[in-house]
């Protein structure tokens, strides 16, 4: 089953998420509107080929698993490296965060709205769709949220994790998280996440919770000139 986390993209984009995605022979993306994610069958010769009709001039993708010469009409605007992370702790014994609000359409903006101010990763107006994502308010203000992003054969990606920053500190994004882990550990499915390299912070605290690292590759933001 961990195989797939080698490159989760594809086995998500191309089953259980397919309905959400588009592109053609060994290259699919998730459609506009979705987390803006490519992946490959073979993520060390990407078909960006056969993609290309599928993506607009000057969209940007984050794309796992390859480290080649971008080939024509494409080029490489970032490259760093990205940590996948499983779940080996033990499950949560209560749901932590029983009071938090599930988000459906009606926070599609707000969510955005965090999303842009915490870069959390790829995230976008339909990405809520993908899974289940809760968040917590202050009135109207969405203040923190984690859901779930990709997804395949029993496993489960906790993805969208955020918190405003005048509300850090007090442990919300952290309950969700719980939240998500217990209902994944429930349905016999197995959590795991990213965090990048260079977010040393983040990646210690993921540890300290219980997570260990299970990958670490290369992740570059792509973007399609022609």
């Amino acid at each position: 089953m961990l195989d797939q986390l080698d490159n989760i993209f594809w086995y998500t984009l191309n089953g259980p998420q397919a309905q959400f995605a588009t592109g053609a022979g060994a290259a699919r993306r998730y459609a506009p509107g979705f987390s803006p994610i490519i992946g490959f069958a073979v993520p060390e010769q990407p078909d960006f080929a056969a993609l290309a009709p599928f993506c607009a001039p000057g969209e940007r993708f984050y794309c796992a698993g390859w480290s080649g010469a971008a080939p024509a009409g494409w080029t490489v605007e970032v490259e760093a490296m990205m940590i996948c992370m499983v779940w080996r702790g033990a499950l949560p014994a209560t749901d932590e965060a029983p009071d938090a609000i599930a988000l459906g359409p009606q926070h599609v903006e707000q969510a955005v709205a965090l999303a842009a101010l915490t870069k959390p990763g790829p995230f976008g107006p339909r990405t809520i769709e993908l899974g289940d994502y809760y968040g917590y308010f202050d009135g109207e203000r969405l203040i923190a949220m984690a859901g779930e992003r990709t997804c395949a054969q029993g496993l489960r990606e906790i993805s969208g994790v955020c918190t405003d920053p005048d509300y850090q500190g007090r442990g919300l994004a952290r309950r969700l998280m719980d939240k998500l882990i217990r209902r994944h550990m429930l349905r016999d499915e197995q959590s795991f996440l990213h965090v990048m390299a260079a977010n040393d912070a983040a990646h210690q605290l993921y540890l300290r919770m219980g997570f260990a690292d299970h990958r670490q590759t290369v992740v570059r933001v792509v973007a399609r000139t022609g």
